[in-house]
């Protein structure tokens, strides 16, 4: 998307062939000659929402991965590439619908950051990297967060209504909402928008018939897609036209990382819990 005029644009290009606006790496956008910013100047700064996102991840399945390493590994075998065990996700905020129906709803939140494996991981964040940056430039960081967090819990309620006996993790719900999310986005940019569109469309079949050969959670795929989808058709994208919509939106993106935060906090209270040994 132009950042100038919103409008559809080849993804290489440098110079918007509708309103002759330069376009960049979304990364880049606002660092000098697009360089990274650095904490003390060793430790890079994240440069987007989807940065921190992926951040998130790769650092719980570290901890993940430890703690499973430390209870003995996993015990269907398969070490970093196959496994983490099932009750170290378990206590880490896997989606359970006993455990959720007690009282434990911040597992519709944790279990977007959690991963079963390397490749399980590695095809998430994958597709994170290639859609996150496309909706937070089209819609921006307070838009993007709220979006993010909103596909991926309704994701795992579906997949709580659909299978509540079933442990389930991964971010692949909030990705199958941002690109409902685009999908519905596309709606709205005629021709340029129905090319788009074939594309994605692509993307909702390959994940879908992976999943019917691997034990995936096509509920919270559903739930993600069909969320994403409305989402993106209501809600205009661009950043807000008026300060009143700003607020609020910000608003809510801080919300938004008070709900995610606020969960692993009452997470990290029952880690210890007895019944995870």
């Amino acid at each position: 998307m132009c950042p100038e005029c919103r409008a559809l644009i080849a993804r290489d290009a440098k110079v918007c062939p509708l309103c002759g606006a330069k376009t960049g790496p979304l990364r880049a956008r606002g660092t000098p000659a697009g360089a990274p910013a650095k904490i003390m100047g060793v430790i890079p700064m994240p440069t987007s929402a989807t940065s921190v996102l992926v951040a998130a991840n790769v650092i719980m399945f570290a901890v993940e991965w430890f703690l499973t390493q430390r209870a003995g590994g996993p015990s269907g075998g398969g070490g970093l590439m196959g496994g983490i065990s099932g009750r170290v996700m378990l206590r880490l905020g896997g989606k359970f619908g006993p455990l959720i129906y007690s009282g434990q709803w911040w597992r519709l939140v944790t279990a977007m950051f959690l991963h079963a494996g390397l490749l399980h991981i590695g095809f998430n964040l994958w597709c994170l990297f290639d859609l996150g940056p496309e909706v937070e430039g089209l819609f921006g960081v307070s838009k993007y967060l709220v979006l993010y967090l909103a596909t991926g819990v309704i994701g795992f309620v579906v997949s709580l209504l659909w299978s509540p006996f079933a442990l389930s993790i991964g971010a692949s719900g909030a990705i199958l909402g941002l690109i409902g999310i685009l999908i519905g986005a596309s709606f709205h940019h005629g021709h340029l928008g129905k090319e788009y569109r074939s594309t994605l469309w692509r993307w909702v079949i390959y994940i879908f018939i992976f999943g019917l050969f691997f034990n995936i959670d096509n509920a919270a795929h559903l739930g993600g897609l069909a969320s994403g989808f409305m989402l993106g058709y209501l809600i205009p994208d661009g950043v807000p036209e008026t300060r009143t919509s700003e607020n609020l939106w910000n608003a809510l993106a801080i919300l938004s990382v008070i709900i995610i935060a606020g969960s692993f906090a009452l997470m990290a209270l029952q880690i210890n819990n007895p019944i995870f040994y």
